[in-house]
């Protein structure tokens, strides 16, 4: 398949807000594809490359060769561009990939280059969201979506997902099973506007701490363990306490799912920078263990010894593991919807320094990869997760840096950013620094004033209420926004999205 027809696909699911059509013309194309081109064709329609570390940056697609005059490169060539690119390592790798990159563009038309530029910078957001590009898939392959995604869940690859489907049907998607050692999708949370509104959505409900911790999902299979990121990237070597608690337990094989938090001496939260750094560190383990230990606290189990356990209803989840728990492994929650002991349950909680709690339905199943309506958390100080579109020049004792920032909410529909208002506020002078060299290296244009940002980089935003705005396009606006930190363990596909700040402002109106 020519990469052209992509990038004729991908610009008519562009340019139409309708559902339907996108997962049309997808499908369309996926029918087109040959059997060792589909998973590579559902990858970059999705926007992402096969290639998880391709070493291009946004400076080595600036000098680009002159453009192709006819369309003749194919997805599989430019796979294996992608994948020579990723190998290449050590002395004079920069060149390697460079002469790499010129081969490559130099055989794609201009169209082709701009597909090629935003799908080598995580830009291609034309609205062929993941899941936009399952249905897709269950088109072309004409199963069931809800086959399609189960099995997308259990293996984390939709490509690989997309592959077995379409040249094998809804027999090849009945071997994807959770398996020990294979991570899946984290389950995520809603964002609720109030405790009072969480209980009343979510019943039967369990209330339960939220730590301010990194995510971890953790699988044992005998004495093989292997701890996992939100992003699936496997740190067991760096989080020995954790690897050695799940060795602790009595049991053969398990998947559990959980935090892992660095906290002081008197069991209070050290500061979320502090966690994540250590998480992120690869340097001398037992030093920063010694400095910086980690606390594992789980909160869900998907597997134990030989069962799945992820279609049960979360009660019985817990149930099944609770025995083979010590104390403190857990973390704390209060069963019921009584809203004057969750009350209490919250103010104990913040005041211990957490973040507040999780409101979780225990008759769900566990919904891996979803931000589903069971588990709504709830922060007295409202916060969300936003990408910075631009960022403006600083003036006074900010001049010569990038000060005032652009902030935008994922658009699902659109598969774009919706901006919500701008912010300079929260922002510590080391920050400053930080963020005008990072954003200056995601630079995609620029005026005297603003430097416009491929939009990648996540912000954790506090806010003190939202209004409505004409001034925006999405129609609402944050109120006294301030930068709480960046979250460095986030892609912009996790960002919140418009609906669910629209559906917080309606609750406050």
């Amino acid at each position: 398949m020519l990469v052209a027809e992509l990038v004729t696909t991908s610009a008519a699911v562009a340019a139409t807000r309708s559902r339907l059509a996108k997962v049309a013309a997808l499908a369309d194309c996926l029918r087109r594809a040959a059997p060792d081109e589909i998973a590579i064709v559902v990858s970059y329609l999705s926007g992402e490359l096969r290639q998880r570390r391709s070493g291009v940056g946004w400076a080595a697609l600036r000098d680009l060769p002159p453009p192709a005059a006819a369309p003749s490169l194919e997805v599989a060539e430019v796979d294996r561009s992608f994948a020579r690119i990723e190998a290449a390592t050590g002395p004079g790798s920069s060149a390697v990939r460079r002469e790499e990159l010129a081969q490559l563009f130099a055989r794609a038309t201009a169209d082709e280059q701009r597909f090629l530029a935003m799908l080598a910078g995580g830009e291609l957001r034309q609205g062929a969201l993941a899941g936009i590009v399952t249905d897709a898939v269950a088109a072309a392959a004409e199963v069931e979506p809800a086959t399609v995604r189960r099995a997308a869940m259990l293996a984390g690859d939709l490509p690989a997902v997309a592959e077995a489907a379409v040249t094998e049907g809804a027999a090849g998607l009945a071997r994807f099973r959770l398996q020990v050692g294979r991570p899946v999708q984290p389950m995520l949370a809603k964002t609720a506007p109030s405790l009072e509104a969480a209980l009343q959505q979510v019943e039967p409900a369990a209330v339960e701490w939220k730590l301010d911790g990194v995510r971890i999902q953790v699988h044992r299979n005998g004495d093989d363990i292997a701890v996992f990121t939100r992003t699936l990237d496997p740190v067991g070597e760096r989080m020995p306490e954790v690897v050695e608690a799940v060795r602790a337990l009595p049991l053969r094989s398990v998947i559990l799912d959980g935090e892992a938090i660095a906290l002081r001496p008197d069991g209070r939260p050290r500061p979320f920078q502090e966690t994540a750094s250590r998480a992120a560190s690869r340097g001398n383990i037992d030093a920063l263990r010694e400095a910086v230990p980690l606390t594992p606290f789980f909160f869900d189990v998907l597997h134990l010894d030989g069962r799945d356990l992820l279609d049960l209803p979360a009660s019985e989840r817990l149930s099944a593991i609770e025995p083979a728990l010590p104390a403190g492994a857990w973390v704390p929650r209060l069963a019921g919807n009584d809203l004057e002991s969750a009350q209490a349950f919250l103010d104990d909680a913040l005041a211990r320094g957490h973040e507040g709690v999780v409101v979780k339905s225990v008759s769900a199943p566990y919904e891996a990869g979803r931000r589903g309506a069971g588990w709504l958390k709830v922060k007295p100080v409202h916060t969300l997760d936003l990408v910075v579109l631009a960022a403006e020049w600083g003036h006074g004792r900010r001049q010569g840096f990038l000060s005032n920032l652009h902030l935008g909410a994922r658009d699902e529909e659109t598969g774009g950013f919706v901006m919500l208002g701008k912010t300079f506020k929260g922002l510590t002078d080391e920050l400053l620094k930080w963020q005008t060299a990072r954003l200056l290296e995601l630079e995609s244009r620029h005026t005297a004033s603003t430097v416009f940002v491929h939009p990648q980089l996540v912000v954790e935003i506090a806010f003190d209420g939202i209004q409505t705005s004409t001034r925006y396009p999405g129609g609402v606006a944050l109120r006294f926004a301030r930068v709480l930190r960046y979250r460095d363990d986030k892609g912009a596909e996790e960002a919140d999205t418009i609906a669910t700040i629209r559906l917080l402002h309606a609750a406050r109106t």
